[in-house]
């Protein structure tokens, strides 16, 4: 019994220790659930290579991408991978018509970035937007036939693409009124740091920095190795390998 009543003497002795205790912790947890998303700024790049999720099917791909055109024809569409023109030599499989598709609610943010370039006499020309998964699986077989899977290791190619899930975009600035592109210093696809957006001087310089800062206003993230790559965000997302058509 004395040892029973000394136990508790002990116990009520500490209780306001243990008390001040729990709310300093709660104090900082709740600090820490506050301060939290400030660690990560909302314009972070998100990572080259995206989740393994379920191919969605075709049905699927047809209710949730739209091709930009539909929202602002005044949109250019180049897509290199329907072409020869591009850094493998030959069109990449699932690519049969010049179209870009992204999940509609980045095409209503590319139709608004279009909008208010028109006011400065520019516009956007797309190189790239949706890429099926097929296309991203051949990019990847040819980096190990030609003996350059460092551009897999670098973060130039992406083994499992956002361009899958019709969430990221390569384009330029064009004049409107001639179709010319604005110089960006090197070409579409050039695996080198002369593409990280920030490696420019001169008008270089300033053409990436309105591209960047356009694509931005309307939720779009540059990834910094290529100034001419932005990715959006939609919750949940899935990716795709409906043939472009």
């Amino acid at each position: 019994m004395a040892r029973l009543l000394a136990n508790a003497g002990v116990i009520l002795f500490e209780m306001p220790k243990l008390i001040r205790s729990f709310a300093l912790g709660l104090a900082w947890a709740l600090a820490a659930c506050t301060t939290r998303p400030a660690t990560r700024p909302a314009t972070a790049a998100p990572p080259v290579n995206t989740v393994e999720t379920e191919i969605a099917p075709d049905a699927a791909a047809d209710t949730l991408l739209a091709d930009v055109r539909t929202l602002d024809s005044t949109i250019v569409v180049e897509l290199r991978y329907a072409t020869s023109n591009n850094f493998t030599g030959a069109p990449l499989p699932g690519y049969l018509a010049n179209r870009a598709l992204l999940r509609r609610e980045a095409a209503a943010a590319l139709a608004r970035v279009q909008r208010d370039l028109r006011s400065q006499g520019l516009g956007i020309k797309v190189f790239d937007a949706y890429r099926p998964v097929r296309a991203t699986l051949a990019m990847v077989d040819w980096t190990e036939r030609v003996n350059r899977t460092d551009l897999l290791k670098d973060g130039y190619i992406a083994s499992r693409s956002r361009h899958n899930l019709g969430l990221a975009i390569d384009c330029t600035l064009i004049e409107l009124a001639t179709g010319r592109e604005l110089d960006m210093g090197t070409p579409f696809d050039t695996f080198s740091s002369a593409a990280h957006t920030a490696n420019a001087s001169g008008q270089v310089a300033v053409n990436r920095q309105k591209l960047k800062e356009a694509m931005e206003k309307e939720g779009f993230v540059n990834y910094d190795q290529e100034w001419w790559h932005f990715s959006f965000n939609v919750p949940n997302p899935v990716r795709f390998d409906k043939v472009i058509r």
